[in-house]
């Protein structure tokens, strides 16, 4: 399937194709946080590009030769290939600058790790067997979302009005690094959301309700049709960790 994103202002864009893993009619996007992440950057700058989803099952020939030994996503941009995901999004902020693009790159450094173990604290618990583990699990991913609960709850300096004599004590900020979708959401979100799909599929597990900071950004990210249109459907995510989320035993 290809779809074409149209594109915001004037001139002719450069001539851009992502691949994305497809999901499981080998045509909707499959379940993939790196393929959504290269598509809301790619949204996010307003450049016209394709949209090719790629049946792993069925990977078609052509493609075989066009990028030989790489699974997607990766893309073509004025013809060459491009596979790297980090190299990718440095490319892309590189090369769709300003004034015609916007640039995406986050102004505080702690906006691009804040919840960077989310991930990882979660696939432990995901595909965790044991009964006896699982308590000890669930308590490292929910230390792991309270951090980045914090860092969504602390105002960034700008927020921070220094002639007031009243102190700011909670941002209001919509994302990561202020009220605009960076480089940084890009790369969280997208597991952010595999994550809450997931743990309460498999381990009937819900972000706390308490975290204020972090129910904030996923509905101000729900919101935008950047971040929403580009997920794949829950039964998408839900079918990929079908054989990773283990059952629970006592033995």
């Amino acid at each position: 399937m290809t779809d074409t994103v149209p594109a915001n202002g004037e001139g002719k864009d450069p001539d851009i194709e992502l691949f994305v893993k497809a999901g499981i009619d080998g045509e909707s996007i499959g379940n993939c946080p790196f393929s959504q992440r290269l598509f809301m950057i790619l949204w996010l700058k307003g450049v016209v590009f394709n949209v090719t989803t790629v049946d792993l099952k069925r990977k078609p020939a052509d493609l075989h030769n066009l990028a030989p030994g790489t699974h997607p996503p990766f893309l073509t941009f004025n013809g060459e290939v491009k596979t790297d995901i980090n190299k990718i999004e440095e490319f892309l902020e590189e090369m769709l600058a300003p004034p015609k693009y916007p640039k995406l790159a986050a102004a505080h450094r702690d906006s691009n790790t804040a919840g960077i173990d989310i991930f990882s604290k979660f696939s432990a618990y995901i595909k965790n067997t044991k009964q006896q583990d699982n308590t000890g699990l669930e308590r490292g991913l929910t230390k792991a979302l309270k951090k980045l609960d914090d860092y969504l709850n602390t105002p960034l300096p700008e927020e921070i009005d220094a002639d007031s004599t009243e102190e700011e004590k909670v941002s209001k900020r919509k994302f990561l690094d202020g009220d605009e979708l960076t480089l940084a959401d890009c790369n969280l979100l997208p597991k952010l959301h595999v994550v809450k799909i997931v743990a309460k599929k498999y381990r009937n597990y819900e972000f706390p309700t308490e975290m204020m900071g972090l129910w904030r950004y996923l509905k101000n990210a729900y919101a935008r049709d950047e971040f929403t249109n580009t997920c794949a459907a829950d039964k998408e995510i839900e079918q990929a960790y079908a054989d990773v989320a283990k059952r629970l035993s006592k033995s």
